[in-house]
């Protein structure tokens, strides 16, 4: 026997009832996304902020950064701006004590000279007899001049008689470039004579405190009689050879 199905019509209020709850789970998804929607913007506005913080603690770092340079910079060239004064200060006193003691140094050397020349000068003539070298006259610091080309030559001791005459520089420290000056000057004297017709045969000697050896063997070479102190008193060698004549 066949089994009857019946259908049970929907009611109004059944289906209202449906409305209702899908009404419900629509707002409640609603809530739910607005919830996240709102979570996301707040976790967006506080890692901004964040950000912002950390940026602008690197600004104050960097600031802080250049600050720092700046017035290491500042110090370095205060520094530096103090060493240069100092040592602009240091050469400044070196070149006024250099000055005064180059000063000091040329008075001293002034004077000694001086003495020499006094000690040396009085004794020449006897000294020179013992050569066969027989000088009448002497002077010092004899200032010869020459009128035809206006030279003049300076002699710290000259010697002379009717047919000689010795030139003698006188040095403190004899030297090989004053004995070539005083070999010019020998030449100069030469020139000077023949100018004014004086037939005479003129001598060289060179005296100094301190010579040394090199200085000595080329004093010798030139053909000049070499003054020496010895204690007290000096000494004259004749030169290498027979004595240079002008």
């Amino acid at each position: 026997m066949p089994i009857e199905q019946t259908t049970t019509a929907p009611t109004f209020e059944s289906v209202w009832a449906l409305v209702k709850e899908v009404a419900q789970a629509q707002k409640e998804n609603e809530r739910i996304w607005e919830k996240h929607l709102k979570e996301a913007a707040e976790a967006r506005k506080e890692a901004a902020e964040r950000l912002a913080e950390r940026q602008k603690e690197a600004a104050e770092r960097q600031k802080e950064a250049v600050e720092r340079r700046k017035k290491n910079a500042e110090r370095r060239a205060e520094r530096q701006k103090e060493a240069d004064e100092r040592r602009k200060k240091a050469a400044e006193i070196e070149k006024k004590r250099s000055k005064e003691l180059n000063r000091k140094i040329g008075k001293l050397t002034n004077l000694f000279g001086d003495f020499t020349l006094g000690m040396v000068a009085p004794k020449l003539r006897k000294k020179f007899a013992k050569f066969g070298l027989d000088f009448h006259t002497s002077g010092l610091n004899v200032v010869v001049h020459n009128k035809t080309d206006d030279s003049s030559l300076e002699i710290d001791v000259y010697l002379q008689n009717g047919d000689k005459a010795m030139l003698v520089e006188v040095k403190t420290k004899l030297t090989v470039d004053r004995i070539k000056k005083h070999v010019e000057r020998l030449e100069k004297m030469r020139r000077s004579a023949d100018v004014r017709g004086d037939k005479r045969t003129f001598l060289g000697a060179v005296a100094g405190f301190s010579i040394e050896g090199e200085v000595r063997d080329t004093a010798l070479a030139e053909g000049f009689y070499l003054i020496e102190p010895d204690g007290e008193n000096f000494n004259i060698t004749e030169p290498f050879g027979k004595p240079k004549e002008w």
